[in-house]
């Protein structure tokens, strides 16, 4: 293990810097928190109180008119009548500094974040590490901006991709050939393009630039991608995986392999999401030659804000030193939550829990045993339903579709969670019985209604035609509002997401099949979310005007 392995370099500096005691002449403006430490503010029947002016590593006071002094923290009613920010958040803000001396500078990093991403990439093994401040979502934009480096470069896309990728497209001005994925017969969940159609692709469009796919998907499925990182690579090709739901893949027996170890050139990954980095924590990982590192560098500076959160990279680095340190063993205690969770449902047989079929598919060998998603084996409730009820009884999922609800654990879990979430959905049966036998497991013509990521071909081909994307607007009157109804047959003007899992079932330019107008129809009725429509409640949809290309 490296000898620094069990340093924090980006975290220890801010340490450093609360506890220098030195005073703020730069940004930002709340001076380490000092702002809201010097507001006088009046309590009730306490007259004014007035905190003295402080240097932002020494402690802090609070005085009071008439009364004696208070060290450490001021009440919590005297906190929201002044507005002022309990001392926790304060003591964060203590922490939140610019690039100045011995902070180094994301965008140009010679101390210590580039200590920081090296460790992160001794870590992870990778070549290469770089912190990303704006989820996943900066990751794929940078990678696809540094692959499709000229106007109308192709691209092998996964059609059920996240929205972020889409956004990439239209950045990059890229035309994407949309590979279908395969689909698990028993659940009715798109997983990944199989090796064939990968291949089939490559050797279609061999002008492509790189294959894009997502591992594993929002349900935690999905397979061994080494067969496909080996079909680029004899073509020339990058292989990036947007693995964003497996950034601790790879780091304890019982976890899927992670995407580099399989070969992939460049992978972004979501530290936030299943390991203990703050919200929009993300990194984003490269090996290979494949993959112009410099003009990634270039490409992160255009999507990432030049002045990033220093606490929340500090959190990324404070994530991997968790990993160095405890190895697999961080992952004991959450292992051992959601097995007691899986040998507890196997009590309530009503509720189903989804896993790879034995013998396996091909196009579905791995399940992350962090991704404990249930369905109603009755038929009673649907997943949005499942996920009122559980809500109801202090047990709040991941997500929930019109039959799945996701039930995500982590490195974080505990017993009791496991403990909490089996009374509830015992309860939950007890309040929901059916009037008949439970149902039996669907078979793949009843799973197939069930299918929540699919990509919406209709055609005996594994991958579409080139698509161009672009940033050029649909001019407002170059569209028309149409009833769900209407809109089969005619070009989509507007990009509708699902959220979660965030994967468009519709983008611009798209025409609209009586499957997609179907399915809009049944998430809408069943009270899912949607980004990007202009009809909030999506009764409508926006398409382009006959002769409007």
């Amino acid at each position: 293990m490296n000898d620094r392995s069990h340093h924090a370099p980006l975290y220890e500096a801010l340490l450093a810097y609360r506890e220098s005691g030195n005073r703020s002449y730069h940004v930002p403006g709340h001076k380490n928190g000092q702002a809201y430490r010097r507001m006088p503010t009046k309590t009730e029947g306490e007259g004014v109180r007035v905190e003295d002016a402080i240097p932002s590593g020494a402690a802090v006071s609070s005085e009071f008119v008439g009364q004696k002094t208070v060290k450490g923290e001021m009440d919590h009613h005297s906190l929201r009548s002044s507005g002022t920010p309990d001392m926790a958040f304060m003591d964060m803000m203590r922490m939140d500094v610019t690039e100045i001396t011995g902070t180094d500078d994301l965008h140009h990093p010679e101390g210590v974040i580039l200590e920081a991403q090296q460790l992160a990439a001794d870590c992870y093994g990778a070549e290469e590490s770089f912190f990303l401040v704006g989820g996943s979502t900066v990751g794929n934009l940078s990678l696809l901006l540094t692959i499709c480096n000229e106007p109308g470069s192709v691209v092998l896309v996964q059609r059920n991709v996240h929205k972020s990728v889409i956004h990439g497209l239209m950045l990059a001005g890229a035309k994407a050939v949309f590979l279908e994925p395969w689909v698990d017969a028993a659940s009715g969940l798109a997983v990944l393009p199989s090796v064939e159609t990968v291949q089939a692709a490559v050797q279609a469009y061999p002008e492509a630039k790189g294959v894009l796919v997502t591992s594993p998907n929002y349900y935690g499925m999905g397979s061994d991608l080494t067969p496909l990182a080996e079909v680029c690579h004899a073509a020339g090709m990058p292989l990036l995986v947007d693995e964003a739901h497996g950034a601790h893949y790879g780091q304890h027996p019982q976890l899927p392999k992670s995407a580099l170890s399989c070969g992939a050139d460049g992978v972004v990954q979501s530290t936030h999401k299943m390991l203990s980095a703050f919200t929009m924590g993300a990194m984003l990982h490269v090996q290979g030659p494949r993959i112009n590192r410099s003009l990634l560098r270039q490409r992160l500076a255009m999507v990432q804000s030049s002045s990033p959160s220093y606490p929340l990279m500090a959190s990324l680095d404070l994530a991997r030193r968790h990993l160095h340190v405890h190895g697999a063993e961080a992952f004991t205690a959450g292992i051992a939550a959601v097995e007691a969770f899986r040998r507890g449902l196997a009590e309530l047989p009503r509720f189903r829990l989804l896993q790879p079929a034995q013998p396996c598919a091909a196009g579905y060998t791995a399940q992350d045993p962090f991704k404990a998603v249930i369905h109603d084996g009755a038929g009673v409730l649907s997943g949005y339903r499942l996920q009122q009820q559980l809500e109801a009884r202090g047990c709040v999922p991941e997500m929930s579709d019109e039959r799945y609800v996701v039930l995500l654990f982590s490195l974080g879990s505990t017993m009791q969670d496991a403990e909490h979430l089996l009374r509830a959905l015992d309860e939950i049966d007890q309040a929901n019985r059916p009037g008949q036998e439970l149902l039996p497991q669907p078979d793949s013509g009843v799973g197939m209604t069930y299918i929540s990521t699919w990509n919406n071909l209709e055609n005996a081909k594994p991958f579409s035609d080139p698509v161009p994307f672009s940033l050029q607007p649909v001019l407002e009157g170059d569209m028309s509002s149409v009833s769900i109804e209407e809109s089969v047959g005619h070009i989509s003007s507007e990009m509708i997401t699902p959220y979660p899992p965030g994967i468009p079932l519709v983008y611009p330019g798209e025409r609209i099949t009586s499957a997609m107008a179907a399915r809009l129809k049944l998430l809408s009725q069943e009270g899912a979310k949607f980004h990007g429509a202009y009809d909030p409640r999506l009764q409508t949809l926006k398409i382009k005007k006959d002769g409007v290309h």
